[in-house]
């Protein structure tokens, strides 16, 4: 139960970020996605595919974990692992899409939109 709990917390702040960067770059209608070291963008989506890429991600992540952790038993002496695993694989979804969008939006002013 616990794990569901804060699968939906992540869940809902992951779903927050997104909505509050939609209103940020309303104006955008596409997103860079991906670069290359020199800092060129590689390719770019939609706003709002780029923008739900990662928190529909991390859902369907928590989503298998959670009907996994229903069928299989952690191993002896790691029954306690299995919720800081779930907190650590929220705040690093949190994280990464973060950094998604800082550098979005660097990419973005660079190139003057």
């Amino acid at each position: 139960m616990t794990q569901i709990v804060t699968a939906v917390f992540f869940s809902l702040i992951l779903a927050g970020i997104a909505l509050r960067a939609n209103a940020r770059l309303r104006h955008e209608k596409r997103l860079p996605m991906q670069w290359w070291l020199t800092g060129d963008v590689t390719w770019s989506a939609p706003r709002l595919i780029g923008l739900a890429f990662i928190p529909v991600l991390a859902f369907l992540t928590f989503a298998i974990l959670i009907i996994l952790s229903f069928n299989v038993q952690p191993r002896p002496g790691q029954e306690g692992v299995v919720l800081p695993a779930f907190i650590g694989l929220g705040i690093t979804f949190v994280a990464i899409q973060v950094l998604h969008l800082w550098l979005a939006q660097k990419t973005l002013r660079r190139n003057g939109s």
